[in-house]
């Protein structure tokens, strides 16, 4: 055992730094840090909020990890979901440390590596459950658990100061689809020894109770595939829970039924699982898309991509006719087999209401248990680990709150519970933990193959666009005398329709001409002041005549 009682708290202090995942959903990523070795768990992305215009995916920024990329030993995965493992392929640029985690989360990692053409550059390690990888000052040991995603591990992170248990995403699942239960046995042999700190799932802290094993939703699917039996069928799941897929291939054969995938998510994600054997699909069930049409239409399942409403996913695609080779509409039965993630309920009854405008038959109760520990299981971990701090991990700050009670009504010290924000430097040992210190952390946001390169400034300006349009006012001036020669010239976008604002315009034309007219005959000959003359004028009088404040761009080309 690593773990060592220090006499005092001079000594070196394990560090915990979160870099994102905290505060929101999404983003998971943690640095652990003693002495010269830095590890990291997870590497995951965010989805662009509402606001952010344009923005395809946020990843963490990981300047701290850069500053002392010579001490990151690795990257640690608990589980395949994006939000742990999507940001891998942007970070690995620019910190090219190996990746170690078990054997299906690594198989969606290498599709991303792939992609990223960094398979040949990045060092990877599959890891079995009960095997542990060293790290520098670190033992890293994988354990068992349940999630909604094939794989999924807990770490035991094993350091001089102690030994930190870190759940991941978990919840306990004594009837899995696929594998085996949750390994509780390891939990509480880790925990009588002595457990320094636990990091624990908060997503449904503020829910009572178990969440219910996986299995009971197959047993809905077999209720509804009997109950729609004259009906073409779709199911719209996430693409990562292979365990839902699984059974749907079930249900299907036990009807006679032939299944299709559609989603390029979710096709990559089943292939994987297939090469790897995590998921079993008997003889002739599965069919390629293109092959549905020799298959009558009741005896059809269609498993898709696009539960959380996604415009460009598939079953957006069918539903407004924009698929190549499937609509939806009368005589179709369409299970939503997940819950909105929080933010994309808008989006989700959307999508429900032009599916039932289509005829559809549409169900979304139901037919979805949780991948996340409810209370009951968030106790029982606390209870087998018998950690000396509490630090609530993944989830809102509401979430992190929650579970913060459940660990003081567990007995743990309110002054040991410990709710971080990310970048907070937590510093810990035997004796004491505090924070001490804040690195650099927020979001980078990737728009197309632009990494960090459009920032808040550019957002706010896609806002403004947006929200208030744009003016845009062309003059020529000549080189030599300095007067304008042409313009100036105003077009608009998004601010008014020109054919039926001609007077706005052309009064708007007249008062920058005087404007500039003005300037040139002081002498005034400097572009930057004549633009800022241009916007003042211009945003007065459109304010006053239209009270909008539209984005004002001069232009002035000197010939």
């Amino acid at each position: 055992m690593l773990r060592k009682k220090k006499e005092n708290s001079t000594g070196p202090k394990l560090k915990i730094i979160p870099l994102g995942g905290l505060e929101q959903i999404g983003m998971n990523i943690t640095a652990f840090e003693y002495e010269d070795s830095i590890l990291v768990v997870d590497c995951g992305l965010a989805f662009p909020a509402d606001d952010m215009l344009g923005i395809d995916l946020v990843i963490p920024d990981v300047t701290y990890l850069k500053e002392n990329k010579e001490r990151v030993k690795g990257f640690v995965i608990t589980h395949g979901h994006e939000d742990h493992i999507g940001a891998l392929p942007y970070i690995l640029k620019e910190l090219n440390v190996p990746i170690y985690a078990t054997r299906l989360t690594m198989g969606l990692i290498e599709h991303k590596l792939e992609e990223h053409d960094l398979m040949k550059g990045t060092k990877r390690k599959v890891v079995k459950f009960g095997q542990s990888v060293n790290l520098g000052q670190f033992r890293v040991e994988f354990i068992k658990t349940n999630h909604s995603i094939v794989d999924a591990a807990a770490l035991a992170i094993y350091s001089p100061a102690g030994v930190v248990v870190h759940t991941g995403d978990f919840k306990v699942d004594f009837t899995p689809v696929y594998g085996d239960a949750i390994d509780l046995q390891r939990f509480a042999e880790i925990g009588k020894k002595g457990v320094l700190a636990l990091m624990c799932d908060s997503t449904n802290a503020e829910r009572p109770g178990f969440t219910p094993s996986e299995k009971t939703v197959g047993r809905t699917f077999d209720n509804l595939f009997e109950e729609h039996k004259n009906t073409r069928i779709f199911v719209a799941t996430f693409a990562s829970n292979v365990d839902r897929v699984q059974q749907i291939i079930n249900s299907a054969y036990k009807c006679g039924r032939k299944v299709a995938v559609e989603g390029r998510s979710m096709v990559n994600v089943i292939e994987t699982a297939i090469n790897l054997g995590c998921i079993t699909i008997p003889e002739n069930t599965l069919v390629d898309l293109d092959l549905l049409k020799n298959v009558p239409a009741e005896k059809q399942v269609i498993i898709t991509t696009g539960s959380q409403g996604e415009s460009m996913a598939a079953l957006s695609r069918m539903a407004n006719n924009m698929h190549k080779k499937i609509t939806i509409g009368a005589g179709d039965t369409v299970i939503f087999s997940s819950n909105p993630i929080p933010g994309n309920e808008k989006s989700v009854t959307k999508i429900i209401n032009e599916l039932l405008r289509k005829g559809a038959d549409v169900i979304f109760q139901d037919v979805h248990v949780s991948g996340h520990a409810c209370q009951e299981e968030i106790k029982l971990i606390y209870t087998l680990v018998q950690p000396k701090y509490a630090i609530p991990v993944h989830g809102e700050y509401k979430h992190l709150k929650a579970q913060a009670k459940i660990a003081e009504s567990l007995g743990i010290a309110k002054e040991n519970i410990f709710i971080l924000s990310s970048g907070d430097v937590l510093e810990l040992d035997e004796e004491q933990a505090k924070v001490t210190d804040k690195v650099v952390t927020g979001g980078i946001l990737v728009d197309g193959l632009g990494v960090g390169d459009v920032g808040n400034v550019v957002l706010r300006d896609r806002q403004h666009l947006s929200e208030e349009g744009i003016m845009i006012v062309v003059m020529s001036l000549e080189k030599e005398t300095g007067q304008l020669v042409a313009g100036p010239d105003i077009m608009s976008r998004g601010f008014v329709y020109v054919r039926e604002s001609d007077e706005l315009i052309e009064e708007a034309r007249l008062i920058v001409d005087e404007a500039v007219q003005s300037c040139l005959d002081r002498g005034i000959t400097d572009w930057g002041k004549l633009k800022g003359t241009t916007k003042d004028v211009l945003t007065d009088f459109v304010w006053k005549k239209t009270k909008r404040k539209p984005m004002i761009l001069p232009i002035i080309m000197e010939v």
